[in-house]
């Protein structure tokens, strides 16, 4: 009898190489395939970036605290954060649908209007799309494509010893505000008459609701004139971005706990819900910051930039991802964050 194997034996990751191990690169303007945040083909002397993504009611989102208008948002957001991630530019978004009969137009308009607002903070234009009926709740599909120059693009493999580690914004966030917001939702099950208490946390609730891409440091690296060596958003946690680096790359990195960018009002919570903070930061995910290297010689120009945090640095690949604690005590870093095909994530 043949052997089954399970999806979450192998994970997201691990699906994914599998399924595509045997797949060639044949046409000659297909410059990075499968593996990266973006695929890009060759455009002139620019590179089009091509990614998708798709959401599923009850995996990727909760329509009991959920808006639509800030599930359209994030639907193009977390897409436009991929472009980003490869230090390009995006330009186009195309949105399928499969709706069931629960979603009436007007929900449909709702939606709809949050992916305007999102297209028109981004800067990218909504080209098409297709809708279809579901058995099984809302599912929202989007690819998006940008632009981005041949000598700028960033890759994950492109890390290099004694590189300086980089973090985009603040972490965790995303993380401790879906704890919130899954409190929240017991509560009202429990009593239907109890109002959502969501006033002390503004700021984490949004994050996890209403992500926003980092395309503005996209332009302001450009301004700079610095080009990181590799670059990844961290939507599934720092911990297995950091892992992702490390492999496509061939180093190692040391990250500084005490380097971590955390806002008060995550670390607070946390103390709050009785979880580390740091393991907010490190496995929480859906963040949709960026994180990059850069070569020593960039730390002058980026150095007063309010918003990007040196955090570590790349070593040898032999020397593994190390978390370097307040005490000075080193431990491995195990990616821990977010994987779509595990049981205990469902719902997230």
């Amino acid at each position: 009898m043949e052997k089954r194997t399970e999806i979450k034996e192998l994970g997201e990751f691990g699906l994914i190489d599998r399924i595509t191990r045997n797949f060639d690169i044949k046409n000659p303007s297909t410059r990075i395939g499968v593996g990266d945040d973006a695929a890009a083909i060759e455009c002139g002397n620019e590179y089009l970036l091509l990614s998708a993504d798709m959401m599923n009611e009850g995996v990727h989102f909760d329509l009991t605290y959920t808006p639509l208008q800030h599930l359209g948002y994030k639907a193009i957001s977390i897409n436009v954060s991929d472009i980003a991630a490869m230090n390009g530019v995006p330009q186009q978004v195309v949105v399928s649908l499969g709706l069931s009969n629960r979603f009436s137009v007007e929900a449909v308009e709702m939606l709809y209007s949050g992916v305007k607002a999102a297209c028109e903070d981004f800067n990218v234009d909504l080209v098409g799309g297709d809708t279809t009926s579901s058995a099984s709740g809302l599912i929202i599909s989007v690819t998006v494509t940008g632009r981005v120059d041949r000598d700028r693009i960033a890759l994950r493999s492109k890390a290099e010893k004694g590189d300086i580690v980089c973090a985009t914004g603040d972490l965790g966030a995303a993380y401790i505000g879906l704890q919130v917001l899954e409190r929240e939702k017991q509560v009202f099950l429990a009593n239907p008459e109890m109002q959502p208490d969501l006033e002390k946390y503004p700021y984490i609730a949004g994050r996890q609701l209403k992500p926003k891409a980092r395309t503005d440091i996209i332009h302001e690296l450009a301004e700079l004139n610095v080009k990181p060596n590799a670059m990844i958003d961290i939507s599934d946690g720092l911990a297995s971005e950091l892992h992702h680096l490390s492999k496509q790359s061939n180093v190692g990195f040391f990250i500084y706990e005490d380097k971590l960018p955390i806002d008060k009002q995550t670390y607070d919570t946390a103390v709050e819900f009785n979880i580390d903070p740091i393991t907010c930061v490190m496995n929480g995910g859906e963040d949709y910051e960026l994180l990059f290297t850069i070569r020593q010689d960039d730390f002058e120009r980026l150095k007063n930039h309010p918003d990007i945090h040196f955090i570590g640095y790349a070593t040898e690949k032999e020397k593994g991802v190390n978390l370097v604690t307040k005490n000075k005590n080193v431990y491995p870093v195990k990616a821990q964050g977010w994987d779509h095909f595990n049981e205990k994530e469902k719902g997230k």
